[in-house]
């Protein structure tokens, strides 16, 4: 079968049975299989249901890992082609079907052409959405059982064109990190706010201050977003409310600015409660690190892609992503480069990452499969 054709049918069936966080053992062994029939050696289990091959050509002492997630979403697809979701209430809607087949393509292609000298770990990681299974690999022991020098990663971007690559030196994709405010007054009567204290007003300053956060804090040079996203209130339509509790979470692009974003967020709580005679209660809590790549890494992977699609479709010093990457937590402990590979289709079924009608874009499995083979060869040459 043609290979850009048998990498659609591969996806197609992924697509269809997509298993959320720390469930994929059908996804595991389907990676697994395909990995054994290529001659490639695996571990399964890693981490939970992660699985690592590991395809070794010549002499070469080193080694890199490639990383695809394998976890789909807790939502209800509504799409209309020929390979929707069969599991109720699950779906790849965020293109992890394609990032597992694009590397299993290229376990493919490097096993038939061998043309490296030295390791490659084929990485297929479990729950990344919840943001916890790159963190389990790793407690699994990924960098001591299977040693690498360096590490790759990508993510399909519907907002770029199919076939272009972003990517850029630092801070790459953003943390993401959780807060909650609870905010105790004094309710009352709505016709009589002096005899109380008003958890709502209280939040209305904060809301306000915390985008001078953004504003006056942070240096302007440095992406920061954070957005208060829900509120919960125990008043009603005519009596001021007694407790207001707000969630949200905040993007950052580098550690330094995480913990500024946390400092300033709980001395602004602490003194507008204090101004008004509330009380308060801050969590603050990191769920994704901040993705950090490695300019040596990033030299490389853009050489790679611009062999593979031309230098004029390669940025490399592109704007940050402000979504959040569990694959940060590997860049953590070796150094890395995590891509951003276009998927847009260019017309009115373009749609975005996490919506129910998502489906990933066939034309760039081949693509993505390609600069991994491609980033293997040149990283690992043949003496």
């Amino acid at each position: 079968m043609e290979f850009g054709k048998q990498l659609q049918e591969w996806r197609h069936y992924l697509h269809q049975h997509p298993e959320t966080a720390f469930e994929e053992k059908e996804t595991a062994s389907f990676v697994a299989k395909k990995l054994r029939e290529f001659g490639v050696d695996v571990v399964e289990g890693v981490g939970g249901t992660g699985v690592v091959g590991t395809l070794k050509c010549g002499d070469g002492k080193k080694a890199i890992g490639i990383r695809a997630d394998m976890d789909a979403l807790h939502v209800t697809e509504c799409g209309v082609h020929d390979h929707v979701s069969q599991n109720k209430g699950k779906m790849h809607g965020c293109g992890h079907d394609g990032h597992t087949v694009s590397l299993l393509g290229a376990a493919k292609l490097l096993s038939e052409r061998r043309n490296f000298d030295g390791t490659v770990r084929f990485i297929f990681q479990p729950a990344e959405e919840p943001g916890k299974g790159a963190q389990a690999m790793i407690d699994d022991g990924l960098f001591e059982r299977f040693p690498m020098d360096e590490i790759y990663g990508l993510h399909n971007a519907p907002f770029l064109p199919a076939g272009v690559v972003h990517t850029k030196v630092g801070g790459v994709a953003s943390s993401e990190d959780d807060f909650t405010i609870c905010i105790t007054g004094k309710g009352g009567h709505a016709s009589s706010p002096h005899e109380g204290v008003d958890p709502l007003a209280c939040f209305a300053e904060i809301y306000l201050a915390l985008q001078t956060i953004v504003s006056r804090n942070a240096r302007s040079t440095h992406p920061v977003v954070i957005s208060c996203t829900e509120i919960i209130t125990d008043g009603a339509h005519n009596a001021i409310p007694t407790h207001v509790e707000i969630r949200g979470d905040a993007r950052t692009t580098t550690p330094e600015d995480q913990l500024l974003v946390e400092e300033r967020m709980r001395a602004i709580v602490e003194g507008v409660c204090g101004m008004n005679g509330a009380q308060y209660e801050f969590r603050y809590t990191h769920e994704f690190y901040p993705a950090v790549n490695a300019d040596t890494c990033v030299t490389a992977a853009v050489k790679a892609a611009a062999t593979v699609v031309g230098a004029e479709r390669v940025n490399g010093a592109c704007e940050p992503w402000m979504a959040s990457e569990d694959f940060a937590a590997f860049a953590r402990h070796v150094p890395a480069c995590f891509l951003l590979l276009g998927s847009g289709k260019n017309d009115a079924a373009n749609v975005p990452l996490h919506n129910n009608t998502f489906d990933y874009n066939d034309s760039v499995l081949e693509t993505g499969a390609k600069i991994w083979a491609e980033l293997v060869a040149q990283r690992l040459p043949r003496q």
